[in-house]
């Protein structure tokens, strides 16, 4: 039998694996994978806008809502998420965090992993996250580490998906997913996400936006894309 095919998306907070990689976790769970999603925050200071208007908010009431959210996001899309509730604004993992998702790479052995660009002036809890799914990448390759553990793993490709505002995260897409056939999948998590909901329609531009890129780059009708920037070279056979 052949072995599961899985995927890893680690994300600083809830709305950023469905704004920018919802696409792609649809597209893969539709064709077998089993995605798993690390949500490092329940972004419950930062990025919960809405929420906080609402009468008697509370901080625990925001957690409490952005999770509700990310996990309704999260089975839309098909895929499985783990919180780790290391807080944002600013976002401070912990060594039993780095640990855990360690752990993560060596049980699910991903075939890729989506995380965050590598610059963001605007949020810092991002490359804070892009650094954080590196570093683990890396340690867990390490024979040394919980020396005597039996695990098959080899350290998958790393897929950047696209920030908030490019031009200032020195963001060069050179990869474009389309999406047309799990756009309405990842439309409708995007409307489960009601504490950002002022976003639902800025990221269908960005998708349109790139479905014209990727279209033109592809010689062929597209309508919705995801852009991502590959961290490291594809080894090829022969230029295709």
């Amino acid at each position: 039998m052949p072995a599961e095919k899985t995927g890893l998306v680690i994300t600083a907070h809830p709305g950023d694996f469905v704004w920018r990689a919802g696409g792609a976790i649809a597209l893969h769970a539709k064709r077998g994978y089993r995605v798993k999603i690390v949500c490092l925050s329940f972004g419950e200071r930062g990025e919960s806008q809405f929420a906080w208007k609402e009468a008697g908010a509370t901080l625990a009431k925001v957690k409490a809502g952005r999770k509700s959210e990310a996990e309704r996001a999260a089975q839309i899309l098909g895929a499985e998420i783990e919180f780790f509730d290391a807080g944002d604004y600013p976002l401070r993992t912990t060594p039993e965090m780095f640990d855990r998702t360690v752990d993560i790479y060596r049980e699910l052995n991903p075939a890729f992993v989506l995380t965050h660009a590598l610059e963001d002036p605007y949020n810092f809890d991002h490359p804070v996250a892009a650094h954080f799914a590196q570093e683990t990448r890396v340690v867990a390759q390490a024979m040394g580490h919980k020396p005597g553990a039996k695990y098959t793993y080899a350290a998958p490709p790393v897929f950047l998906f696209e920030p908030h505002q490019t031009e200032m995260c020195n963001f060069k897409p050179n990869v474009i997913l389309n999406i047309d056939e799990v756009w309405e999948t990842k439309r409708k998590a995007f409307e489960v996400l009601a504490a950002q909901k002022h976003l639902w329609e800025y990221y269908t531009r960005v998708a349109l936006n790139r479905g014209v890129q990727g279209g033109r780059n592809a010689g062929k009708p597209m309508t919705y894309g995801e852009a991502y920037q590959r961290l490291f070279p594809s080894v090829l056979e022969e230029l295709k």
